[in-house]
């Protein structure tokens, strides 16, 4: 497409096994389904979504000089995903996620914290940020050397140069709230869940959070509902439910919110309108539940965009 996307935050491997409705007693083996890995976390699994629909994608992460590391970043060489800026650290393992993937889609886990929470500032990073088209800070409140007013000069020097910039979270801490109201004002979208959104916002509803987060001077706000689809809001009084897609035979929600995020910018680089995109987006997280991992069954735009169109997944059986 010729944009050049940018994904900033929380870089990590997965460990999935499906389907695990219990685990053995004692000893004892359970035979399963499937076993595999693959690059996750709410910066890493965003590139290789858009990687994989044409999108000029750069990660900008870090990873421990470990096993585990190598790995990660073999995964996302294969994606064709530029990893000049992912640091490399001696002092934290790459961090990891152990999935066990119910035959309901259900995804409990088991996660290592790691390398990411230290990834550092430096005039490469601002100077790449500066050059993009579109960002994607996935992981706001986790990049401690980032969140606050480094972050804030970040973005703005970005959005300067034209970049539209989203933002996502998870498992927000006492840090979050904070994090999230300095780069407010830097946001072209802010991309939260549902229960992130409530948390955050401290109210009980989708409508009321978008509201408060549009207050701290986010221009817009979609928040990802699950299985009841995504609400869009905007400062220009734009306000909509987009539906999730129809016939997922679904076998794995984990990376949906991830892949989201990945697909509304991809959505967005391709000229779509907001809610249009969105609508891409949701095409995009459907085809990461009916596969196992952040990736599921992802292939490339014109299959997502066939999806989008049909509102079903149904369109790839035809």
């Amino acid at each position: 497409m010729g944009c050049k996307f940018v994904s900033i935050g929380v870089t990590l491997v997965d460990f999935l096994a499906y389907p695990v409705d219990a685990l053995p007693a004692n000893d004892h083996t359970e035979l399963i389904q499937k076993i595999r890995f693959c690059a996750a976390g709410t910066a890493a699994a965003p590139a290789v979504i858009a990687a994989r629909h044409g999108l000029d994608t750069t990660l900008i992460g870090a990873v421990g000089k470990d096993d585990v590391g190598r790995l990660l970043l073999q995964l996302l060489q294969r994606e064709g995903i530029d990893l000049s800026l992912v640091q490399e650290r001696d002092d934290m393992p790459t961090a990891a996620t152990m999935l066990p993937i119910d035959s309901h889609g259900q995804r409990p886990n088991l996660h290592m914290p790691g390398a990411f929470l230290l990834l550092e500032p430096n005039d490469a990073i601002g100077d790449c940020l500066a050059g993009a088209d579109h960002i994607h800070w996935g992981g706001v409140g986790l990049l401690f050397n980032f969140d606050g007013e480094v972050a804030a000069g970040l973005l703005k020097r970005a959005r300067d140069s034209g970049a539209t910039v989203t933002a996502d979270l998870i498992a927000p801490n006492d840090n979050t709230p904070d994090a999230v109201r300095a780069i407010a004002p830097q946001l072209d979208w802010f991309m939260p869940s549902i229960d992130e959104a409530l948390h955050l916002a401290a109210v009980v509803s989708v409508e009321a959070a978008a509201d408060v987060f549009m207050e701290q001077g986010a221009r817009g706000c979609v928040i990802k509902c699950g299985s009841a689809g995504a609400y869009i809001a905007d400062q220009s009084g734009l306000r909509e439910t987009v539906p999730v897609v129809a016939d997922v035979n679904v076998v794995d929600t984990s990376g949906c919110g991830d892949s989201f995020c990945a697909g509304f910018n991809v959505g967005l680089a391709s000229g779509y309108d907001p809610v249009t995109a969105c609508r891409f987006a949701a095409a995009t997280a459907a085809q990461v539940a009916a596969g196992l991992g952040s990736d599921g069954i992802v292939v490339d735009f014109d299959t997502t965009e066939k999806i989008m169109r049909a509102g079903s997944m149904s369109v790839l059986q035809e």
